[in-house]
């Protein structure tokens, strides 16, 4: 089975708003003091690690588009053998793998969101 593969920030999702509708195989669960505080950020964060069918793209995007939170520019990255995938709160980037204009104009829409420079730094 196809499958995509990311990582999830728990502090990222909204309080009181479930992630569902769609089946994560969790791969490992971590914490570490990865946040920018002066960004306002939490500095201890926790990651999840997931994999999910690929025939479930959409709906994972679309939930993850729902349960972040818009504060802070928490975004959520994840990729296929040929896609990678870049969620915020009401924002989807979906592009080639290695396509450096489609990533760019996420990076830019990051950096708008205040994402901090050193957390442009999702996988191709």
């Amino acid at each position: 089975m196809a499958t995509v593969s990311g990582e999830l920030i728990a502090e990222s999702l909204r309080v009181g708003t479930p992630l569902e509708g769609v089946a994560l195989s969790v791969e490992k669960i971590s914490r570490a003091d990865a946040g920018d505080v002066t960004a306002g950020q939490p500095l201890t964060w926790t990651f999840i690690e997931f994999r999910a069918a690929l025939e479930d793209v959409d709906t994972l995007a679309a939930a993850l588009s729902t349960a972040l939170d818009s504060e802070l520019g928490w975004y959520c990255d994840f990729r296929s053998a040929d896609e990678t995938f870049v969620v915020f709160a009401g924002r989807v980037f979906r592009y080639p793998r290695g396509d450096d204009v489609r990533r760019a104009e996420a990076e830019e829409y990051a950096r708008s969101r205040g994402v901090p420079e050193s957390q442009l730094d999702w996988p191709e």
